[in-house]
């Protein structure tokens, strides 16, 4: 795996192509760390999730899903819970995320997309939830390909393991664009620029807020919520910077 920095972009990078970025413990453990590095990072405000050679990520790799098949139910509960913490840790992370999805996706990369807030892909991506074919489920990643491409398609789709093209994501709800490949930089970049004309801080809330919203215990408590949420905005340094900047007819300070 590779961080790199470019102003307020960080941009990770599955680094493992010889075996199409498939995950093992290290890679998962590795990926964790860095990411709440950069959740705690205030001069980052975009992070970019990408993988190097043909693929996006072929998901368990091989060799670790043979270890894991030999260990005990109690250690393949831990290391369950290890990739449930990644994927927690990405879903819930205080930055704009983008799944720059530029080849083939299965199982544990499917759900690093879904995990991601924006994800654009090309016309020759495959992706494929492929694990009931070996009696298990993606459990794991459940929560994030559930809440991207529905419960009915995620019920389909888990069962019949079937391989789907990057239309059908699109169609689905797992890719928000699909472009050709020579067009993928350009379009990871209007998001990236889209996304650094937000407020910081409100870019950070907006995750919390779409999560508070989809899992609300009841209309009243929502609106509450969401009352205390932009009252709380409004009298912020940014939202004050960010309204007098609007009434001054003048880019707010974020603004580069």
């Amino acid at each position: 795996m590779r961080l790199t920095r470019d102003g307020a972009v960080a941009r990770l990078r599955l680094e493992r192509p010889e075996l199409h970025n498939a995950f093992d413990d290290a890679l998962v453990a590795a990926l964790t760390r860095t990411l709440e590095g950069l959740a705690t990072d205030a001069a980052v405000r975009v992070v970019v999730l990408e993988g190097a050679g043909a693929s996006f990520s072929a998901g368990a790799d091989l060799n670790w899903m043979r270890g894991m098949a030999a260990a005990s139910e109690d250690a393949n509960r831990e290391d369950a819970l290890a990739l449930a913490r990644l994927l927690r840790t990405l879903d819930e992370l205080p930055k704009p995320t983008i799944a720059r999805v530029h080849g083939a996706a299965f199982g544990g990369g499917v759900g690093l997309v879904a995990a991601c807030d924006i994800a654009i892909g090309v016309p020759a991506a495959k992706f494929g939830l492929t694990e009931s074919r070996l009696g298990l489920l993606p459990a794991v990643i459940s929560p994030y390909v559930v809440a991207a491409i529905g419960s009915r398609n995620a019920r389909r789709y888990f069962a019949s393991a079937e391989v789907f093209d990057a239309a059908e994501a699109h169609r689905i709800g797992l890719l928000h664009e699909v472009v050709e490949a020579d067009a993928l930089d350009a379009a990871v970049q209007r998001q990236v620029d889209l996304l650094l004309k937000a407020g910081p801080v409100a870019a950070a809330a907006a995750k919390a807020l779409v999560r508070n919203v989809a899992h609300a215990s009841g209309p009243v408590a929502i609106d509450a919520a969401n009352a205390d949420l932009i009252a709380r905005l409004r009298v912020s340094p940014e939202g004050q910077e960010g309204i007098t900047a609007f009434l001054e007819k003048r880019k707010p300070s974020w603004v580069g």
